[in-house]
């Protein structure tokens, strides 16, 4: 799974660079999304704007790295495209996460 990693103030924001996360890349997501976040700021911010098709391993996969994270940590998700968005409403995950228009809006909510 491709993921790009970068830093803003106290922000680690994790790009995923693949359409799909789905059955048949849910566990290598998972994987490379664990040791993505093993360290570094309290707030990942997982950027979705280049996926357009999460299923329920997909889902789980998103929620095992939450849950992953130490408890002074949190993960937020932004930039999600209408298909992935409905899927986060259908499941009320979309209250379980805090969600940002984009990484633009995730930077501003996090400075100030």
């Amino acid at each position: 799974m491709d993921l790009h990693s970068d830093y803003h103030n106290d922000m680690h924001i994790i790009t995923v660079n693949a359409p799909r996360i789905d059955a048949a890349a849910a566990i290598r997501f998972k994987d490379a999304l664990r040791a993505a976040t093993a360290e570094g700021p309290a707030l990942v911010v997982l950027d979705l704007c280049h996926v357009t098709f999460v299923d329920s391993s997909g889902l789980g996969a998103i929620v095992a790295a939450m849950k992953q994270l130490a408890a002074d940590r949190r993960l937020e998700l932004a930039g999600l495209t209408p298909d992935v968005a409905k899927v986060f409403r259908l499941t009320r995950m979309d209250t379980v996460f805090a969600i940002h228009k984009d990484i633009r809006a995730a930077a501003l909510r996090a400075s100030g």
